[in-house]
């Protein structure tokens, strides 16, 4: 099976815009799940429902893939599967280390599915001289000195940086040095890297943050609601304890 260093995705070279790309490993969870159910075909509109976007988008996405479906039919699930899975690269081999084994770094680790997405974790990768040895999800983790030579045997093109944020960029420098030239971050900063490197930046908090902020707008929606029907009850109260003519209160006679 080839390795990530000397095969790398044709997306760039076919003209396949990045928003595109961003939504295809969408649509491949999508399919797998379906895959999984043995559904043989599904239609554009239950593709796109699944992946949370719109059938017209679904459709234009595709047809940078060359596919097109079957009227009346739909797609061939499994074809997509293989389809999109060698349009991300996922049908090679991706050798990648993970550097910084905390908390993060391990859960990381143990994630199982990295193998079958593709991934293979070569190296787990820690500054600490505790830590060398130590077994997490059953690999022994090696000191940060040995980070160059473990990226070069194991042909290694992807770096993930699960450090604090004061160590990520030097670790990000030895393993573009090193010859990484795809980095996924979990550090909390942003990373400068040269042409040619590509870098996905995760922040756990700032995805809060964005959450928080429409939990927020939420409430004062529903704040303004009860406000505005606040006055309309008092007006019907009112009405109500007017007599016939509206303005003297109606007197019962005794």
């Amino acid at each position: 099976m080839a390795t990530g260093r000397t095969h790398r995705p044709a997306t760039r070279s076919r003209g396949i815009p990045e928003a595109t790309v961003a939504r295809l490993p969408l649509y491949l969870r999508a399919l797998t799940g379906l895959s999984e159910r043995s559904v043989p075909t599904v239609s554009s509109e239950e593709l796109a429902a699944a992946a949370g976007v719109n059938s017209a988008k679904l459709r234009k996405d595709f047809s940078y893939l060359g596919s097109y479906g079957t009227r009346g039919v739909g797609y061939d699930v499994e074809y997509l599967v293989y389809q999109i899975s060698r349009e991300l690269g996922l049908t090679q081999d991706w050798p990648v280390v993970i550097v910084g084994i905390g908390n993060l770094g391990a859960a990381l680790a143990n994630y199982g599915g990295f193998a079958s997405r593709g991934f293979r974790v070569a190296a787990l990768i820690d500054a600490d001289p505790a830590m060398a040895g130590k077994p997490v999800a059953g690999m022994p983790v090696q000191h940060t000195d040995e980070l160059e030579r473990i990226i070069d045997e194991n042909d290694v093109s992807i770096g993930v940086i699960a450090t604090p944020a004061g160590a990520a960029q030097q670790v990000c420098d030895r393993l573009v040095a090193a010859g990484v030239t795809s980095i996924l971050n979990f550090a909390p900063t942003v990373l400068t890297v040269p042409d040619g490197v590509d870098v996905r930046k995760v922040d756990l908090s700032i995805e809060l943050q964005i959450l928080a902020f429409h939990e927020q707008r939420k409430a004062g929606e529903e704040a303004a609601a009860r406000a505005a029907a606040v006055p309309a009850a008092a007006t019907r109260d009112e009405s109500a304890d007017q007599g016939p003519d509206g303005d003297v209160p109606a007197v019962m006679p005794a």
